[in-house]
């Protein structure tokens, strides 16, 4: 099959690094003398693609190319949520590979995460050429995704920036991030701003213990402050479990705001975990004579007004998401959608780049990457041994096991 013609979608969520993609979809097709032709809006430009008129979307020559920046966070080919699958046109398939057929688009290059994956195995399955550039801010993917490194800077960032605040009034302070049904970017976002206590939707809290350790930790530095000024840094993701029968929560038991639509995917917006956190660290902060007792001893209680520390939730949401670039993103992003690009020239189709190293592209079927990965629970065992509280008992793990050789050679 010859390649003379690709189009480029991004779908799903923005984040970091995605012009990237596009930028290396179109130099390496370029590169090969390939037109690319961004499908605007995700899938639902690709649905309407017949009805955009002969001329109308734009061709991403090197000129084109040049008139927007790798680092700068978000697309220029914009998204959309939308499950082709859901459409409810009989003829849909056929309504599609009339439009690509009229732009004479010969094959797809789609960058987004598992659920654009999924429709991207969809398209490959009713006959369209089609491969994947992964993309997800919430790691969940089995290959490393563009995005990921971008929101964690700007966890980290935020984190780090809310300790001013916090540690003029002497605030517990929760930061809730996205990530849906995975911990990936709170936990890495809290392990770089040198978080107290890390939530995850891998663990589920036990919220005595955490009482504990904020206690412990609060109260050591306000004593020990010359100023008697101190704080606690909690990072939550935003899937939460319910604990009450009167939560509402979807299919898996986290906490979601059924107030609002669910997306074409099914998901509702998560909604609740910084302020159940919040509630239930309240709870045992009135209930607690010690804390009743150390306030008094560093003369922070005033009755009625002043009795506990006070508790702020920050809910940056796409705060998250949007900005800059990381270096890592764009150099990802790049490699990603050249490898895409010449995986297609090749006749593969139906794959996830995972990467290029030492010149060879490497990729698996997208089906296989796009499975959910959730965090490492060993990790969570290291950095509980470093002191950073995970709302469990830590475990007891040993650190003791040997570096191959072939491993050790990668850092010399």
């Amino acid at each position: 099959m010859e390649i003379k013609r690709i189009g480029i979608i991004t779908s799903g969520g923005d984040c970091g690094g995605l012009n990237a993609v596009i930028k290396g979809i179109s130099g390496m097709a370029n590169h090969y003398s390939i037109e690319t032709i961004v499908i605007p809006n995700g899938y639902a430009g690709l649905y309407n693609l017949k009805d955009f008129d002969y001329g109308e979307l734009i061709t991403l020559d090197p000129i084109r190319t040049g008139s927007f920046h790798s680092n700068i966070a978000g697309s220029e080919a914009g998204h959309s949520r939308v499950k082709i699958s859901k459409i409810k046109d009989e003829k849909k398939y056929i309504r599609i590979k009339q439009g690509l057929q009229k732009h004479s688009i010969d094959a797809l290059v789609v960058s987004g995460g598992d659920d654009t994956g999924a429709v991207a195995l969809d398209l490959l399955k009713n006959g369209i050429p089609v491969n994947h550039a992964p993309k997800t801010m919430d790691l969940d993917l089995q290959t490393y995704s563009v995005g990921g490194d971008s929101t964690i800077n700007a966890i980290s960032k935020m984190a780090g920036d809310l300790r001013t605040t916090a540690r003029s009034h002497n605030r517990i302070m929760i930061l809730e991030v996205y990530g849906r049904y995975t911990g990936h970017s709170a936990f890495r976002g809290g392990i770089a701003a040198d978080a107290d206590c890390i939530i995850i939707p891998e663990v589920v809290p036990d919220f005595d213990i955490i009482y504990d350790d904020l206690f412990a930790k609060y109260s050591a530095r306000i004593k020990n402050s010359d100023v008697k000024a101190g704080t606690y840094l909690i990072v939550t993701s935003e899937a939460l479990k319910g604990s009450s029968k009167k939560d509402e929560v979807d299919e898996r038991g986290f906490l979601v705001d059924k107030t609002k639509e669910p997306d074409a995917f099914g998901h509702y917006p998560m909604m609740g975990a910084g302020k159940r956190i919040e509630s239930e660290l309240k709870k045992r902060m009135k209930s607690d004579p010690g804390m009743k007792k150390f306030m008094k001893q560093v003369n922070m209680y005033i009755q009625d007004q002043y009795e506990i520390p006070e508790i702020r939730v920050i809910r940056p949401t796409h705060l998250v998401r949007c900005g800059d670039s990381s270096g890592y993103d764009v150099n990802f992003g790049k490699e990603a959608g050249a490898g895409a690009v010449i995986l297609l020239m090749q006749g593969i189709f139906g794959v996830t780049v995972s990467g290029i190293r030492n010149g060879v592209i490497e990729y698996m079927d997208t089906k296989e990457a796009i499975k959910q990965n959730t965090v490492n629970l060993d990790q969570i065992d290291l950095h509980e041994s470093l002191g950073v509280c995970f709302g469990r008992k830590p475990a007891t793990a040993e650190f003791t096991r040997k570096i191959k050789l072939d491993d050790a050679k990668r850092y010399l």
